[in-house]
């Protein structure tokens, strides 16, 4: 297979852990015959300082014409002026738009070996094995703006078509695992939550009526994510619900350093990220943790260029590296070891990768 994956390192940790990424993506195509293309450019605050824009109308280009985008981090204290006019975090918000992305996917799952480095019980975390599914194109964020002298006004909008297609998204999913399907809201306040979930009772009805679909406010969701984490297959929320609640889950592995995420729209071309933020404290001490970019890495395979073989063995060596022992600073604690460096971890999954 040939294909071009555009890599944007963008601020903070996130030039250290997409190397570790980009080398894995050259392990994979060496292994198994591939032809990668990895041109980079800039995204971010990195940008700014550069060209003046978030997102410059060059990376935007690359981006709409390979077949996947590999993304590190944006932001970070020098741009985090909330009065600023361009901000890191609008280039995100623009590669959404520019690539049609609309849904969000958050894989969760808990390794045996890192039960303690979550602070919940271990008992909690027995079969914990879940994605969140975000819109992420409407709501909130997406809305209207209004800021006067004494007061400000933050517009939320959905329209049935976005409901549609994030449900259609997190119905496949959930077919192709336990068949479950929780869809979050707030339908008891909210006028846009009773669209969603009227939308989204018709479109499970008629389209996955094979499907379990049961609904939640999101305060609920928020006390059983902590409360009965494993009874969760698949969730499918809006967009700033997603946004708090992914963050929340993440906990339940340990640390935001452990897990991927996968944004889609119509389309095989996704953009991949971890879902931790730039760490500006840490960059540059060689001490991030590379496995969520790296398993970043196995869901744009599979998703973008359909190798599930090759994102299976990704995932595989990231899990022997944890039954190994070789864990950065952020979970090594937990299990009792020597925190290893962010290229000491990526090496052992290049090693891992090579034999199994």
């Amino acid at each position: 297979m040939r294909a071009v994956i555009a890599v944007l390192p963008g601020d903070g940790i996130g030039p250290e852990v997409v190397a570790e990424g980009t080398k894995v993506l050259d392990a994979v195509a060496k292994r198994w015959g591939h032809v990668f293309e990895l041109p980079q450019a800039l995204i971010g605050g990195v940008a700014i300082d550069k060209t003046g824009s978030a997102l410059p109308a060059e990376t935007l280009q690359l981006c709409q014409g390979a077949d996947a985008v590999l993304l590190g981090a944006v932001g970070g204290p020098k741009w985090d002026d909330p009065r600023a006019k361009v901000r890191p975090e609008q280039g995100l918000l623009a590669i959404r738009k520019g690539l049609g992305l609309f849904a969000n996917l958050r894989p969760v799952s808990v390794n045996p070996k890192l039960v303690k480095a979550s602070p919940l019980r271990p008992e909690l975390l027995a079969g914990v094995d879940m994605i969140v599914v975000r819109e992420l194109t409407g709501g909130i964020y997406f809305g209207e703006k209004l800021r006067e002298k004494d007061r400000a006004v933050d517009t939320c909008v959905y329209t049935e078509a976005e409901v549609v297609r994030i449900v259609r998204t997190a119905g496949r999913l959930a077919r192709g695992r336990r068949k479950k399907l929780t869809s979050v809201d707030k339908a008891n306040v909210l006028e846009t939550s009773r669209l969603w979930r009227e939308v989204t009772e018709r479109v499970v009805r008629a389209e996955f009526p094979d499907l379990t679909l049961s609904h939640m406010l999101v305060d609920a969701c928020a006390m059983h994510l902590i409360r009965r984490p494993a009874d969760f297959d698949v969730i499918v929320t809006e967009n700033m619900f997603g946004d708090i609640l992914t963050d929340e889950a993440s906990m339940l592995a340990g640390s935001m350093g452990l897990l991927p995420s996968a944004s889609l729209g119509e389309g095989k071309r996704g953009l991949y990220e971890p879902i931790h933020g730039s760490a500006p404290d840490i960059a540059g001490q060689g001490i991030a943790n590379p496995f969520a970019t790296i398993l970043s890495v196995a869901m744009l395979l599979r998703f973008s260029l359909e190798l599930e073989t090759e994102a299976a063995a990704v995932e595989a060596a990231v899990a022997t590296c944890v039954d190994r022992g070789i864990l950065p600073v952020d979970i090594a604690s937990a299990a009792g070891v020597e925190p290893a460096s962010t290229v000491k971890a990526g090496a052992a999954v290049l090693e891992a990768l090579e034999r199994n």
